[in-house]
């Protein structure tokens, strides 16, 4: 089955489990860019890589960590639609992996902080493959900021191929809000660390803005916006 067809069958999948259990809200504040994009946000339950499908009817590629693509079916699946495999050490395969996909004129998303946020709250440090993949490609960046309420993630247990014990912290109902940003360009060396930082630093920024609007919305119970 062409990749398209399963991209498109799983993205159906993902919108109607959105709607039947989650108050799920996306507001975006601009119309997204033609051509290319990187999304780029935070992290808080292993449930954003399906759910960030929705913020564009556009096909994007998340970069999902190397682990899931080892779980039979699911694994299988990913590779099919071309999800990005991310091993937990050295990432930079996976950026040039993004980097192709957006030299094809594909778009891409990645989680800024590398792993599933505290659950007490907050955001953990930013990673820079954002930034250098930005900076490279010289693709818009577009934050993305969610917001969810982690007391009522579930710790779910399973073992991925080999029989190796993994856990993460999903999101199965309640309600999920996302902000979409405005698109910016960044530009300048990917291999100077200072600037790398700085870019890092700024998008961050973004992210961390957005997360408290959409913190805000489902707080205020409001849960307005434009819907994809």
């Amino acid at each position: 089955m062409p990749s398209e067809i399963l991209y498109t069958l799983g993205r159906v999948v993902i919108q109607g489990y959105a709607r039947l259990m989650l108050k799920m809200d996306v507001h975006l504040h601009a119309a997204l860019p033609a051509g290319p994009i990187i999304f780029v946000a935070n992290h808080p339950s292993a449930t954003d890589p399906f759910l960030i499908h929705m913020i564009s009817r556009k096909q994007i590629n998340v970069l999902i960590t190397a682990k899931a693509f080892s779980v039979p079916v699911f694994g299988w699946f990913l590779h099919k639609v071309q999800e990005i495999p991310v091993p937990l050490e050295h990432g930079s395969a996976a950026l040039e992996q993004a980097s192709q996909h957006l030299a094809r004129g594909q778009s891409v998303a990645i989680f800024i902080e590398g792993r599933i946020s505290p659950l007490e709250g907050g955001f953990l440090p930013p990673r820079s493959g954002a930034a250098r993949l930005a900076i490279s490609s010289g693709a818009p960046v577009v934050p993305v900021g969610i917001f969810l309420h982690r007391e009522r993630c579930h710790n779910i247990r399973s073992r991925i191929a080999g029989g190796m014990p993994s856990e993460a912290r999903w999101y199965l109902r309640g309600p999920y809000a996302i902000t979409v940003g405005h698109p910016t360009h960044f530009a300048g060396d990917a291999e100077d660390r200072e600037h790398v930082h700085r870019t890092s630093e700024t998008i961050f920024e973004g992210i961390r803005s957005l997360a408290h609007e959409s913190e805000r919305r489902i707080h205020s119970r409001k849960l307005v916006g434009t819907t994809v």
